[in-house]
């Protein structure tokens, strides 16, 4: 399987203390919790590219926890001009709480 989005914020990721493997972890992850069915690192999808996520919530020390709770419990708002209005679904309990964090955590990084 190619990664075709691998370039400067794959990079950053690597730097920042995912390693390759573990990347290769978190988009699996991604892809198995339905994450990719409306949002992309690179990309807009349906929802925010994650990377458009990254760069909005740089240097907000309450980021991480907002981002915990919005994926848990779901929400609109934030994006409405990317989404049109499309709600984010909640993932919890359906997707582990650990899960969302590790997300989270990855999202941040990029």
């Amino acid at each position: 399987m190619k990664a075709r989005w691998l370039g400067v914020p794959a990079a950053a990721v690597l730097m920042m203390g995912f390693g390759q493997a573990a990347n290769a972890d978190v988009q699996a992850l991604a892809k198995k919790s339905g994450c990719f069915a409306c949002h992309s690192i690179e990309k807009k999808v349906v929802g925010p590219a994650w990377k458009d996520v990254a760069a909005k919530y740089k240097g907000d020390a309450g980021a991480r926890d907002a981002l915990i709770a919005k994926v848990k419990k779901g929400g609109k708002g934030n994006w409405t001009a990317v989404t049109g209005g499309v709600p984010m679904p909640p993932y919890s309990p359906r997707v582990a709480d650990a899960d969302i964090e590790t997300l989270v955590d990855f999202i941040m990084t990029l």
